[in-house]
């Protein structure tokens, strides 16, 4: 499903050996392995950690805990961390995701959000309507557009792909906020780093904790159009046992426990393992700024 750099695990214990990373769907005892199927024991003088982690999949839904913000219903203004999604102009599904941030150009403020969360997986055309909350937590189309698809990034079936972004431009600055759920505005953008912990407030888990396992795993990515490979993505694990994302969490923009600096984009994951753009390409990408 996957390769990279990250520290090495033995027994769920981490050992400060740094090494190459295959992330598997499914592993294996190696005496069930055939020998032309076991992977080498170290690769360029690193040694090899196989992790399972399940089937990665891009995160848009098909309740908040306890005193937390609900996420998934009308916010006025809207803030980061709640249900935005897309009409289909077919009319055979609702949807919705996770608002990321709130962004700006020399134009205009923008909500920052995945690709297949604003436009569709490259699908919907520049102008279609947003709303908040997305249709499948009963965001009303006659009075709930709060954005307008402006541009996306878009997903490449034959390269390595780097972001799954895109930005809808916001029809009235008063109804939206750049203060994340629960968390507080972002400041600034920064780097991801190795064994950081950081946090998010999504659509579907709320408000959840983690630390970056990865800054530069190669991972392959189901979506409804296909499957899309990634390269350089972050990859995080949640703490405490508890999953980081799931789905419709996509979209979430994920800060540094503490300093609240922006570091990654939610875009994909698995039951265990979480994917996200690093931030600095997404904004690079989208020409645009943290508002």
């Amino acid at each position: 499903m996957g390769v990279g750099v990250g520290e090495k695990i033995v027994d769920l214990q981490r050992t400060g050996v740094m090494a190459v990373k295959f992330l598997v769907r499914a592993k294996y005892p190696e005496k069930h392995i055939s020998k032309k199927h076991v992977l080498p024991k170290s690769i360029g003088g690193l040694p090899i950690d196989v992790e399972e982690v399940g089937l990665f999949q891009r995160l848009a839904a098909a309740a908040p805990a306890p005193g937390t913000p609900n996420p998934r219903t009308r916010i006025r203004p809207a803030q980061p961390g709640c249900s935005i999604g897309f009409a289909d102009p077919a009319n055979q599904f609702v949807m919705a995701g996770t608002f990321g941030a709130l962004v700006k150009d020399s134009k205009g403020s923008y909500i920052l959000s995945n690709n297949h969360v604003l436009a569709d997986e490259s699908q919907l055309d520049p102008g279609a309507p947003i709303f908040q909350p997305g249709l499948l937590d009963n965001g009303n189309p006659s009075t709930d557009q709060i954005a307008t698809l402006t541009r996306f990034v878009k997903l490449q079936p034959a390269v390595a792909n780097k972001v799954d972004c895109a930005i809808a431009a916001v029809d009235n600055l008063k109804d939206v906020s750049n203060s994340i759920l629960q968390i507080g505005p972002p400041r600034g953008a920064g780097d991801a780093q190795i064994d950081m912990t950081v946090q998010k407030f999504g659509r579907t888990t709320g408000y959840s904790v983690g630390q970056i396992s990865s800054i530069d795993t190669d991972v392959s990515v189901q979506y409804e159009t296909g499957t899309f490979t990634f390269g350089g993505q972050i990859i995080v694990v949640g703490l405490d046992g508890q999953p980081f994302s799931d789905a419709g969490d996509s979209g979430s923009l994920i800060v540094e426990r503490g300093s609240n600096q922006a570091v990654a984009l939610l875009f994909a994951g698995s039951t265990s393992h979480t994917i996200a753009n690093h931030i600095s390409d997404v904004l690079s990408a989208l020409n645009v700024t943290l508002a």
